[in-house]
């Protein structure tokens, strides 16, 4: 599916905060600029605080604060980000994708599967374009929130 290109992390973060407010959700934004303060940066040397090529990495951390479901979103400069929804992480989405699933967490299509064989909960993430984020839920008990999604 095509979306948007989101060219940066502030292109990312404006996305978020356009989508949490649809949903009536209160963000709070954590920047980390420059090499020294990144944490993914592998190609910068020891407190360099641009990379070889002269940029500046740019990360963000944002936490939905208020209502449920619990979400943060990391952002990294290198086109990708984790999102965390009710202690589930979701790795390595791309950047263009954050906003859709956003969304689809929040418009209610995110849901969870259980399964007897392997056992386990699952929570999955639709996407429009038929792309689908699927993730492990780990430990014993779901959260409310969880149990409230669960389809058979």
């Amino acid at each position: 599916m095509d979306r948007p290109h989101l060219p940066s992390t502030e292109a990312v973060v404006d996305a978020v905060r356009e989508a949490a407010r649809a949903y009536g959700r209160d963000i709070e934004v954590t920047h980390d600029i420059g090499a020294d303060r990144s944490g993914r940066r592998l190609s910068a040397g020891a407190f360099a605080v641009a990379d070889p090529d002269g940029s500046l990495p740019h990360e963000a951390y944002v936490e939905l604060t208020d209502g449920r479901p619990r979400i943060t979103i990391e952002v990294f400069s290198e086109d990708d980000a984790t999102v965390t929804v009710e202690g589930i992480p979701f790795q390595d989405l791309p950047r263009d994708s954050v906003p859709a699933f956003l969304h689809a967490v929040l418009g209610d299509l995110a849901h969870v599967k259980g399964r007897f064989f392997p056992p386990g909960w699952w929570l999955v993430v639709p996407l429009p374009g038929d792309e689908t984020y699927k993730e492990l839920i780990t430990g014993v008990d779901l959260t409310p929130w969880l149990s409230s999604r669960v389809r058979s």
